[in-house]
């Protein structure tokens, strides 16, 4: 059993500042789902199945929902006073790092990859609503953004909410003044054919659609951070994912019912030309500007993950010490911060995004699927922290939940694995690199491998000493 690690005597995690409360939570959450996905996922999808995405997020809700279950367990024990999500989740209830490890690297490539994404994602919004001669200024935007959310997460884990709440605020208005005219404003014969590709292409669609949905767990990353968080942090994980799905759905409802799909999925910004369809001019501007706003708080979330998972290897002793640095002025991991930015601006530079992002779904599917495969083993791995939960939800609900979602997530990887040798079968790997559309499965590989060997180094340097994973 590998359970040794260094001893710090002064916990890292005790140097975060507890600033964020219930509001500032909920933004996180809903700043990470209602991003990206809403504005851009849903037309894309629509290729592969057509109006039927307004089925795909239905029936995504209850899975998300299941999956979401284990992770409010686990945050309801003494483990929802710490970041570190399923990283802690894992390690503590197998009492060993290894596939904790290698499973929180590749989280950690998929949050990067996000987050470069977001940040192209952004400028390519602006850029699409401005003069064509800003389009040569997208890269110089786009690390601007990162620049931007870097300082504010520098500054500190207050500031980063309250810009969290201020742009929630801004987006879910926005998306108010979208839907509910927009319900007015559908038109039937938009809805068909409903399924277009077959329930084939129907299937192949909810691995995209779920990207929307990805990242709920990021909530559990600012467990050091939030007052009383093992109270708070349970009922605000299920409560912002309900809310959420209801807002897909009926975005969903009226993105398709108010724009052909065909319109809908060539659109740089899918959102500002629905609304233009039935909102007076200024209207549509805010709804705009709710959509930029919506990419900005998923940026802005992303960046926090990687340098909340780097404190909790520093804990354990599976990353040198200076990776885990908090500031002591201002109570943010600056060297997690600084390196997760570089990365992203690294990606941006090079061109390479696909090589992080390409893998970022998937690894998180296989990641929920772990987690909750490994919850429904607590009660036998480790009793203890099992009688420790306290969130209020039968036994038996968060049993069937955490069944619910190992089947549901291995569904969602059979997909993926069969589109990927698909791939495989018709193109060749020289193909696939000059195209830059390295399969999932390769990607996760060979990433794996990185993770696998960077966490042997790190055991290397740390044998023969004490243990922590029980603590």
């Amino acid at each position: 059993m590998e359970n040794d690690s260094s001893k710090h005597s002064t916990p890292v995690t005790s140097k975060l500042r507890r600033d964020l409360g219930t509001i500032e939570s909920y933004a996180v959450i809903i700043g990470i789902l209602i991003g990206a996905g809403i504005f851009q996922v849903t037309s894309r999808a629509w290729a592969m199945t057509g109006p039927s995405v307004i089925l795909g997020y239905a029936l995504l809700t209850p899975v998300i929902l299941a999956t979401a279950i284990p992770y409010a367990a686990y945050l309801s024990t003494p483990l929802g006073r710490e970041p570190g999500g399923e990283y802690l989740h894992i390690s503590r209830t197998l009492k060993g790092f290894r596939l904790a490890f290698v499973g929180s690297w590749l989280k950690i490539i998929s949050y990067i990859g996000a987050g470069a994404y977001l940040a192209d994602a952004m400028a390519g919004y602006l850029v699409s609503l401005s003069p064509s001669r800003l389009q040569r200024f997208q890269l110089l935007i786009a690390l601007g953004a990162l620049l931007l959310f870097y300082v504010i997460h520098v500054i500190g884990i207050l500031w980063f909410g309250r810009m969290q709440v201020l742009l929630s605020a801004l987006k879910c208005l926005a998306l108010l003044v979208l839907i509910l005219p927009g319900l007015f404003a559908v038109k039937s014969e938009n809805y068909t054919p409903f399924v277009t590709h077959g329930w084939t292409g129907f299937g192949q669609s909810l691995l995209p659609l779920f990207f929307a949905y990805a990242g709920f767990e990021s909530l559990a990353q600012t467990a050091g951070e939030v007052k009383d968080s093992t109270k708070r942090l349970p009922r605000i994980l299920l409560i912002a994912i309900t809310g959420t799905a209801f807002i897909y759905i009926l975005t969903s409802v009226v993105s398709f019912g108010v724009l052909p799909g065909v319109r809908l999925q060539s659109s740089g910004a899918p959102m500002a030309e629905v609304a233009a369809m039935y909102l007076p001019a200024s209207a549509a501007l805010f709804v705009t500007l709710g959509a930029i706003a919506a990419i900005m708080t998923a940026l802005n979330g992303s960046m926090l993950v990687p340098s909340r998972l780097a404190i909790m290897f520093v804990e354990d002793g599976l990353a040198p010490r200076w990776l885990g640095s908090i500031h002591p002025a201002t109570a943010t991991p600056i060297r997690g911060l600084t390196l997760t930015v570089i990365a992203c601006a690294l990606l941006l530079i090079s061109g390479q995004l696909s090589l992080a992002l390409n893998v970022a779904v998937f690894a998180l599917v296989v990641l929920y699927f772990l987690h909750s495969l490994v919850f429904l083993f607590l009660p036998s791995l480790n009793p203890s922290l099992a009688n420790q939960i306290s969130v209020n939800i039968p036994k038996w609900l968060q049993r069937a939940a955490g069944g619910f979602s190992v089947v549901s997530m291995g569904v969602l990887i059979v997909i993926q694995l069969g589109q990927d040798f698909g791939t495989l079968r018709a193109t060749s790997l020289s193909q696939r690199l000059a195209e830059h559309s390295l399969t999932s499965v390769e990607l996760i590989v060979v990433w794996g491998i990185v993770g696998a060997v960077i966490y042997q180094l790190a055991r290397t340097g740390t044998a023969g000493q004490v243990s922590t994973v029980t603590r």
